[in-house]
């Protein structure tokens, strides 16, 4: 049956009898003529355009209204439904047009499976990317391809049967497409989201890693310079393992009246000694801050108490040496510079000592034999301007 006509159109012959018709099957379930059930319906319509303050013929026309209204919201919304089917489904470069592509959205096949469990061991220099706000690894596809055909896989292929063998660029392509057909990786291209204004393009920033926002495109092409995005992370056991470890530990930490005496003795005990090692780390901060203090104008340049104790270093690199003094910002640079630029230069000096020549030219004089000169090397530090 057609949908319901335009307000002001007449009905076709069509829609007549199609109406004809429904109103025969309606009055058949009430147990009436044709004729009883208008007669009826006119009496309700009759009574609905009363109850409102309309006459009929305004009622009717707001009926006709409020289906036209409702035919065309319908319609609307399977358009979007089917505009939106046609979207999330990918489609594969090769396939014919108006061919369905086989996109297995539950269990993905084996072998594609197989091939991104290898893919993910081998290094194709990922970048992260955040998909649908989600952080997902990205890589290109030349990458991929290029380790699908190399010497690791074709030994990996022959130890495992679910590996497509791969001995030609069309073959690589073909085990790659498999990816992009068990919904493992998607192509992804990054979002602009000036795109469609009207102002001026922004300047180029520099790309940073982790914050890339990039969106699934609808044709999965594979070349060599498209980027595609893992979708399907694999088993997450470590995730979940650490999810159970944490809800554990909540679920103790809030039974904790329950837990026995002996038990809460003893956390009581623990929590007691941490805090008195924080407290021991803070009076510590402040003594040797006072000691500095003291010491820079009794003995400059000043002691410190473990000198490295708020530096960038290990847990216990920071507690060597115990002491030491302080130092001048151009020291620290010069120890910090490379060999080959300005700051320390090791210098070997074979020169002789003044005493030790004196020495030698006396006992020359003297007949005695010549002293042995100094010729022992010295590292000395030397500072370029």
């Amino acid at each position: 049956m057609s949908g319901p006509q335009t307000p002001g159109q007449q009905p076709t012959p069509q829609q007549m009898a199609a109406m004809q018709q429904q109103i025969a099957v309606e009055a058949q379930k009430r147990g009436m003529t044709p004729q009883q059930f208008q007669q009826w319906q006119r009496q309700q319509i009759e009574a609905d355009a009363k109850k409102n303050g309309m006459t009929v013929e305004q009622y009717i026309n707001k009926l006709k209204q409020q289906a036209f209204e409702n035919h065309q919201r319908q319609q609307q919304m399977a358009q979007q439904e089917a505009m939106q089917q046609q979207s999330s489904q990918p489609q594969i470069q090769g396939q014919q047009p108006g061919q369905a592509v086989p996109i297995s959205g539950g269990t993905a096949d084996p072998k594609a499976e197989a091939v991104m469990k290898w893919l993910r061991s081998q290094d194709l220099k990922p970048r992260t990317c955040i998909l649908n706000g989600q952080r997902k690894e990205m890589f290109r596809v030349k990458r991929a391809l290029r380790a699908l055909r190399s010497p690791a896989y074709a030994k990996a292929a022959s130890k495992n049967a679910l590996l497509p063998s791969v001995d030609s660029p069309e073959t690589a392509a073909e085990a790659f497409k498999l990816l992009p057909l068990s919904l493992l990786a998607l192509r992804v291209e990054k979002k602009d989201p000036h795109k469609g204004h009207d102002h001026a393009p922004p300047p180029k920033q520099k790309r940073t890693k982790g914050l890339w926002h990039v969106k699934i495109v609808t044709q999965q092409d594979i070349s060599e310079d498209l980027h595609y995005a893992w979708v399907r992370d694999g088993p997450q056991w470590k995730q979940k393992l650490y999810a159970g470890g944490a809800v554990l530990a909540i679920l103790a930490a809030v039974m904790f009246p329950l837990w026995p005496v002996t038990l809460r003795i003893g956390v009581w005990y623990l929590s007691m000694g941490l805090l008195g090692l924080i407290g021991l780390f803070f009076l510590m901060a402040i003594f040797r801050l006072i000691l500095f203090c003291v010491t820079v104008f009794t003995v400059p340049p000043g002691l410190w108490l473990y000198p490295n104790l708020f530096e960038d270093v290990g847990f216990f690199d920071s507690f060597r040496p115990v002491w030491g003094w302080q130092e001048d910002k151009k020291k620290k640079k010069a120890k910090k510079s490379p060999k080959g630029g300005k700051g320390v230069k090791e210098r070997i000096d074979t020169t002789p000592t003044p005493t030790a020549s004196k020495a030698t030219s006396g006992k020359k004089q003297n007949g005695a034999p010549a002293q042995k000169r100094n010729l022992t090397p010295r590292v000395e530090e030397v500072e370029e301007d």
